[in-house]
Order: C-alpha cells, then structure tokens, then sequence
C-alpha cells in the first residue's frame, strides 16, 4: 500500500510534514516525499488527511472487563486469594468483546491488558493489537508486565487474608518475591522439588524480564512500591500515580514510567481526591517518562484522546501529550520496536484523520492494523 499526498505526524518529529507512506508486509518500508507507486500497489490518496501511529493504550481491562454484559462476563479479577500471579489476562481476553471494536474505531490499536487491582498479586498482562477473533492471533507481545497493587482496592477485597491495612498488603507482596526467589534460585542449583505456577509466573519479574505493574493512587504506596522493586531489584511501571504530584523528586530518581489515569471518571473512594488533569503536566516537566491511559472501560477507550485533551488543558504540552498516547505508551509497555510511532521497519498500524486528532471536529476516515484496512 502506499499512502500519498497526506500531512505525516510520526510521533517522534514535532512538527508534521508532507510525505507519502509506503508499506509492504504488515510493515513501514518507506516515508518519502513523491514516492512512485509501483506496479500492482494499492494507492490511498491521503490529500488533506493528517496520518498518525495508531494509538497505544498503556493500561486498560478491555477484552476482560465486559461492556454492558454484567457480572458474567467480569473476567478481570480472580479474588479467591491475594496472591494469584499465575492467572493470565489471554485466558480471559474476549476479542468479541463491543470494546474492542469501539477502541478500533477511535484509532486504538494497540492495548496493554490485564487483570483489575483486587489483589496484591494480580497475573500478567498483554499487548495486543485491536484486530481479530482469536486472542493468539491478536497478541503482539506477551507477557508485558506482572499486575501488583497497591491501597484501598486489595485491603477492601482481602481484609480477612492478611490485606486488613497497607503494610499487610506490602508484605504479602514481599512474602511472594521472597518466596519466588527460593524458589528460583533452588531451580537453578538444580534442587528437585514440585512445580509451583505460582512461582513460576513470577521468576520473569525477579530475572527482570517484566515489570511489576502497580497499581497506586496514593504519594505513600507509590514510595512503597519504589521502596519494594529496590530491595528485589526488580523493573516496575507506576499505574495511576494520582498523588505523584507529591512525590516528583522520588519518582525521578527511581527512573521508572508512569501511565496516568484515568482522567475523566469520578473520585469514587478517597484515595482519588485530589485527582488533577496537571498530573501529567507536573511529571512530563520534570523529565519523567509519562503515558496517558483510560484504564478502559472505567473511562471508554474511544475517549483515549479526549483524556489526552484534559492533559494539554492541565498544562501539557501537545506534542509530548500525542506521545503520551502514541510512543510513550509503547515504551512504557516495551514495544516500542513494534508500535508508537511512524517509522521505517515497524507495523503499519495506522490512522488518518480528517485533522489534528485532539480537534473535536477531526474525524477518522481509516484505521490499519498492520498495513490491513480494519475500518
């Protein structure tokens, strides 16, 4: 396919530039001013169309969290116990799920997705792409990050498994790494004993394969959760990070991203008072790699933008606030080879829209999912 005469907005340039955009094999080969098509290649005329990445959701429940369907078709949070690493968010990824196709539709095509945050220690999570009927056929990276969390939501759900205040649920946390890293290094040495999947699920997070993923609200758990990753020397993203304003010159020294969110839902317990749209402003400021998520569907998926808009309104920057949506997401959910961005050897996953996409009068005119047109 090559997509001609369209204004390119790669993410990675400020400034949007006149260019065509080749793509061959479900992935960019060319961006280049005049390109000739070639002989038998689908031509897309893109003239006054702004052409973005595909979006890049950093943190969401889509496909595992159902739209409108009730409690059925809640496959987001296990609950039978604190501690469940072993769970798997494709074993309960519904690629028929209504929000996959409405996050498909809003330029969406990539999603970090997983388990809810009622337990200490919730399963992995996975990126996957907005497009098929099979989540093995969909999966772009997996696993991406193991679920932990942090606050009101694990002490409300376990309160009678050792969760009743915030220092239980850091140690049943650090209880799991401890027990995790015995168990590994007893592997190692070659030492029989029985397989525990449990541990098993967390041996990537202690070799630092993955993340710890945590969910934290509060200026305190996000220092408990800094303060538990040092002591096991493990990679941690922060998800939420709704007091981080707090605690700026803490996060920047720990070098760890943060995905915020989600900006326009309610403050349902207390932990989210205080929840401000100049977050993202305050941390981008200070140098700290940050994303902007919907933690969809508590806010829809479609409105991935709009989230972004409440940004820029706050004080962000719009281009680093495209970024927050687009490359940022992909590093932050180690993808970034892959997505977030046009550039010459990643996956043509592509939108064009009618105009800048945080205009509310922009519309899209086409989505492609690894050079395919899905709608």
């Amino acid at each position: 396919m090559l997509i001609k005469n369209g204004q390119i907005h790669d993410a990675i340039h400020e400034a949007g530039y006149a260019a065509d955009l080749r793509t061959e094999n479900g992935k960019i080969t060319e961006i280049a001013p005049e390109l000739a098509p070639k002989a038998g290649e689908e031509v897309v005329d893109a003239a006054g169309l702004w052409v973005y990445p595909g979006l890049v959701e950093a943190h969401c429940h889509t496909g595992l969290h159902g739209y409108c369907n009730g409690p059925m078709s809640m496959d987001v949070n296990e609950k039978t116990r604190p501690v469940t690493p072993e769970v798997r968010a494709i074993d309960s990824f519904n690629p028929q799920d209504e929000g996959i196709a409405f996050s498909r539709e809003a330029g969406v095509t990539t999603i970090c997705t997983g388990p809810g945050s009622s337990d200490v220690v919730g399963g992995t999570f996975a990126a996957i792409k907005t497009a098929g009927t099979c989540v093995d056929e969909m999966i772009l990276k997996y696993p991406v990050a193991m679920k932990c969390a942090f606050g009101e939501n694990p002490k409300k759900i376990h309160i009678d498994h050792g969760c009743r205040v915030r220092m239980g649920v850091a140690a049943r946390l650090r209880e799991t790494l401890f027990a995790a890293r015995e168990y590994m290094e007893a592997k190692e040495a070659g030492e029989k004993q029985k397989y525990d999947m449990r541990m098993e699920a967390m041996i990537p997070v202690l070799k630092g394969e993955i993340p710890l993923k945590a969910h934290v609200h509060r200026a305190d758990d996000i220092c408990t959760a800094i303060r538990i990753a040092k002591e096991f020397g493990v990679r941690l993203t922060l998800e939420h990070c709704t007091g981080g304003a707090a605690v700026i010159p803490q996060i920047k020294a720990a070098g760890v991203p943060v995905a915020v969110g989600p900006l326009l839902s309610s403050w349902n317990k207390p932990e989210l008072i205080g929840k401000s749209d100049t977050l993202a402003a305050k941390l981008d400021a200070a140098g700290i790699p940050v994303s902007i998520m919907t933690d969809g569907p508590v806010v829809l998926q479609q409105y991935l933008t709009l989230s972004a808009e409440a940004c820029i309104r706050g004080g962000m920057d719009p281009f680093h606030a495209l970024q927050a949506i687009t490359i940022n997401a992909a590093k932050h959910i180690g993808c970034e080879d892959r997505v977030g961005s046009l550039e010459v050897g990643k996956d043509a996953d592509i939108v064009l829209w009618t105009g800048d996409l945080f205009c509310c009068t922009s519309t899209i005119k086409a989505v492609y999912i690894d050079g395919k047109k899905v709608c």
